[in-house]
């Protein structure tokens, strides 16, 4: 599982700093970027905080941090649908955030 990956895909996606998530994240930017290199291991309440500060549901960053290996039996070809999904609602959930000035809702 490669959580750090995951966080740093969303941030991208929706086009935001490190230094605006670790501020809506409450922790340093030093510990976001550890994070996202995988420097460090987060708590689920830090996940939890920064998937808020992202805009987007704990579950979506566990799906996108999540290897095919360790989805078991679901099948391949469902596990990249799943994916491709995933990333599909960053880039819906970004333009209606955009388009309702900047709140997510």
């Amino acid at each position: 599982m490669n959580v750090g990956q995951a966080i740093r895909l969303c941030r991208t996606q929706r086009g935001v700093s490190q230094s605006t998530i670790a501020n809506r994240a409450n922790c340093s930017v030093s510990y976001l970027s550890m994070l996202e290199n995988n420097k460090r291991d987060p708590t689920l309440s830090t996940v939890t905080r920064i998937a808020e500060a992202l805009h987007v549901p704990v579950g979506l960053l566990f799906v996108l941090a999540a290897d095919q290996s360790e989805l078991g039996a679901i099948d391949e070809h469902v596990a990249d649908q799943l994916m491709q999904s995933a990333l599909a609602s960053l880039g819906a959930s970004a333009n209606m955030t955009a388009q309702v000035g900047g709140h997510y809702g």
